[in-house]
């Protein structure tokens, strides 16, 4: 079992993930930025759990492919929400079998070590998966999207990739998990988000998106997992250690409804595709 550090012990569950109709995606990344500005001083360490119906997030490098505005203008019209997050690695499609689980943390003081913090985030999914299987590998997936050293695999197939965005005080430990569906669709959103978006750019500056790469943990483990099931033994597996599910409001340093969509804004203009 996963131990979490001590000074994480006043941690609180926020789980979104029952959320799945009204909200952009900036939503959510909106909420965990002002979330982080509160944890690094009057609110506790949260673990925020989300789904979305259908939206693609974009790394900073992809907003930066020389026809990335075309390829964006593409997803708009299959009616997919688009957005470029402020955390790193590479494009990921969303749909409601992906299960984003986002650990909220205070910063230590001097604190410039970010595999721990990324291990942590491996280990809690690992003992959400302990009773189906052991079989989970970390290390990159070739020809995955959203590549990095801290993919999690079955057999080879990616089904979960993980992100960090860092604060002045705190971090955010960014998960996605395909826990149902066909990943292979994913995979060819991607490929066919980055054939447009490339234009004149070196195959060294965007990933390279193989078939046969990614899987969702149901075709992975040939289980008919949901995303619910998994969301509830997450919940039930911290639940166990003492956390706890928490409203909003009684989470202290929430931000309002205006906060947040000002926040949005923000992002929108900060962040926006390179025409």
């Amino acid at each position: 079992m996963t131990m979490l550090p001590l000074s994480f012990s006043s941690m609180v569950i926020l789980d979104r993930s029952g959320e799945t109709e009204s909200q952009h995606i900036l939503y959510s990344f909106a909420l965990e930025e002002l979330l982080c500005r509160a944890i690094g001083k009057i609110a506790p360490p949260i673990l925020h759990i989300w789904r979305h119906p259908r939206a693609f997030v974009m790394g900073l490098r992809d907003s930066r492919l020389p026809e990335a505005a075309i390829a964006n203008e593409w997803l708009l019209k299959q009616g997919y929400d688009t957005a470029v997050r402020n955390s790193g690695g590479a494009a990921v499609p969303l749909d409601l079998g992906v299960v984003n689980v986002s650990l909220l943390l205070p910063k230590e003081v001097g604190d410039m070590e970010h595999r721990k913090d990324f291990d942590l985030m491996v280990a809690l999914i690992r003992d959400v998966m302990s009773k189906l299987t052991n079989r989970i590998d970390q290390g990159e997936v070739m020809g995955s999207f959203c590549p990095g050293e801290f993919d999690l695999s079955v057999d080879g197939r990616k089904f979960c990739g993980i992100a960090q965005r860092r604060q002045q005080l705190a971090l955010s430990v960014q998960a996605f998990i395909i826990v149902e569906g066909q990943g292979e669709e994913k995979a060819s959103l991607a490929r066919g988000f980055y054939e447009r978006a490339a234009g004149s750019a070196s195959p060294s500056d965007y990933p390279i998106v193989a078939p046969g790469s990614m899987a969702s943990l149901s075709e992975c483990l040939n289980l008919p997992l949901t995303s619910e099931r998994f969301t509830e033994n997450l919940v039930e597996i911290l639940g166990a250690r003492g956390l706890q599910v928490q409203s909003p409001r009684d989470i202290l340093g929430y931000p309002d409804e205006v906060q947040i969509h000002t926040m949005m804004e923000l992002l929108k203009h900060r962040y926006a595709i390179i025409q």
